[in-house]
């Protein structure tokens, strides 16, 4: 967008450049003053033509030519470029749905749950559960002070409290989903999404990668509790993007989200 900003400034910052040459070279080759000048300039690059002043010299017919060839061509450049700025600026919006409409899909079908296991492996989550009660009063200063509180939080999952076997059967079973997601190219708007699924992926992987989950040795053990907490504080930090963008976009999906709130010690759809 910033971009996109720069390009529209350049853009019409050009009609201001042709008027400034236009009009210092007739004011030194006719000797006009300066309004005059302005004037002769703005009837030569709209192609008016209103007579009542006109070249009296070759060098001015000249300039007045290339001028003309210079104005025209700024012209049909700034609608080109406009157009394709208002192009891509709509692509850019139906392309930031789409990847919202992704993070949607994921914490319905793998997020919301995935977070609620990791809330039952962290041996902190009583310290900071009431941290992550939303409600819908909340503003853009609760999340960000939220936000600037986790930066300082050591997440942490107790392997002894890992239920390996659960979560390796729900993971198998949104494998699909998860490729089909790192495979669409619309993540490559959101890096620290893509690292999300990636964390997930792996920790995924590892889980299938081992015939049997049964008396681990303690060192694969807390191997697995760490690769289950880079993707639970990666969860954290997504999910409080998400809410955001519900609350603003979708408050009725706001609203299941808050009930359904997987930090909730009996999160439920049902509205009471």
């Amino acid at each position: 967008m910033r971009t996109s900003g720069k390009s529209l400034r350049l853009l019409l910052s050009l009609p201001l450049a042709v008027l400034f040459i236009g009009t210092t070279g007739f004011m030194i080759l006719e000797k006009l003053s300066f309004l005059d000048a302005l004037y002769f300039t703005i009837v030569t690059i709209s192609t008016v033509g209103y007579g009542d002043i006109h070249p009296t010299n070759v060098a001015s017919k000249v300039f007045g030519i290339v001028l003309i060839i210079i104005g025209i061509g700024t012209f049909f450049t700034i609608i080109t470029n406009v157009t394709q700025l208002l192009v891509q600026r709509g692509q850019d919006r139906l392309r930031k749905q789409r990847l919202n409409m992704l993070i949607g899909v994921f914490f319905t079908e793998v997020g919301n749950e995935l977070l609620h296991l990791f809330a039952q492996y962290d041996p902190g989550i009583d310290g900071i559960r009431q941290n992550f009660l939303f409600n819908e009063n909340w503003s853009e200063n609760d999340y960000a002070h939220l936000r600037k509180q986790l930066r300082h939080h050591e997440y942490a999952i107790d392997s002894k409290l890992m239920d390996l076997e659960k979560l390796r059967g729900f993971l198998g079973e949104k494998g699909d989903l998860l490729v089909r997601q790192i495979e669409n190219p619309d993540l490559i708007e959101k890096e620290s999404y893509t690292d999300l699924l990636w964390a997930v992926v792996h920790l995924r992987d590892e889980l299938m990668s081992r015939h049997s989950l049964s008396d681990l040795p303690e060192s694969d053990l807390a191997h697995l509790a760490n690769d289950a907490v880079r993707a639970y504080s990666a969860l954290v930090g997504q999910w409080i993007h998400h809410l955001q963008h519900l609350k603003r976009s979708y408050p009725y999906l706001f609203s299941l989200v808050l009930r359904t709130n997987p930090f909730s010690e009996s999160p439920s759809a049902i509205v009471k």
